[in-house]
């Protein structure tokens, strides 16, 4: 008796097309096409993934930085002093304190000054 392969490659297409569902002409409807879009797809979100880090750290930055040119101080120096004081705190926890209590802020900046 032989083996019918029908059920596994439908399966592994219906798969592929489901992934592919949005894209424009072809590429949603088509096997070959929908494969490499997919492919491609994934290589950019994986991409995508790991600049969106990088993205939010330089917006933390910008945003810490904004708030240290009001006390006459740069970013790098600040940085400086709190790892010379030892004290760990990550740069979205600050970022976040300069925008939403910027009187906290304020009292860290004079503590480390």
């Amino acid at each position: 008796m032989r083996v019918k392969r029908g059920v596994t490659s439908h399966k592994r297409h219906k798969k592929i097309l489901k992934l592919a569902k949005g894209y424009r002409g072809g590429r949603s409807k088509l096997i070959k096409q929908a494969k490499e879009a997919t492919v491609h797809a994934g290589a950019d979100a994986y991409r995508g993934r790991k600049g969106k880090k990088r993205d939010m750290r330089s917006l933390w930055i910008i945003r810490i930085n904004a708030q240290l040119r009001t006390h006459n101080l740069s970013y790098s120096q600040f940085i400086g002093k709190l790892k010379s004081q030892k004290i760990e705190i990550d740069r979205k926890i600050l970022a976040q304190i300069a925008l939403e209590n910027p009187q906290i802020f304020n009292k860290l900046v004079k503590k480390i000054a």
